[in-house]
């Protein structure tokens, strides 16, 4: 069986074809917070318990994540559409200001935690492998948030109702 061309925009869009929470990865510098919506946020395993989320190696917070050792994956609700939009990039506010308009708290590692989260999982940062410009991110999970509501689902470029 030959091999089909793959490119960019199929394989998003076949991507796009799947449901998926939606979550904004966070971490704290001596310069202040940083964050971007990660999609790609999953588990490694349970035992450690180790997460693992890809992160574009343009993406601003990189650096952020890599000094300060720690992240946080905040697992959205359904009304922090405009949160997620906030760090998705797809309006004018950029860096630091992204976290002036939701209320944030911390957990173990000081990384920024959605007070609203249906659940958050505070990690610190083991290992970091860079492949293609993407750097994937692994993180053993030392303390977590669990809230309450319904999840924001991303699907096919948008979020579901």
């Amino acid at each position: 069986m030959e091999a089909k061309h793959i490119d960019t925009k199929l394989f998003w869009r076949t991507l796009g074809q799947r449901a998926i929470g939606s979550t904004i990865v966070t971490a704290r510098s001596i310069e202040g917070p940083a964050g971007f919506l990660g999609l790609s946020a999953t588990h490694v395993c349970a035992e450690p318990p180790l997460m693992l989320v890809s992160i574009d190696q343009r993406t601003s917070a990189l650096p952020v994540v890599l000094s300060a050792g720690h992240f946080a994956i905040n697992f959205l609700p359904r009304e922090a559409s405009a949160v997620a939009d906030l760090f998705a990039g797809k309006t004018p506010v950029k860096g630091a200001a992204r976290f002036e308009t939701a209320s944030w708290t911390a957990l173990a590692t000081g990384a920024p935690v959605l007070t609203n989260a249906l659940a958050a999982m505070d990690c610190k940062l083991e290992e970091s492998l860079q492949r293609h410009g993407i750097s994937i991110i692994i993180g053993r999970v030392v303390d977590v948030l669990i809230g309450e509501g319904r999840p924001l689902v991303h699907f096919r470029g948008g979020y579901l109702e």
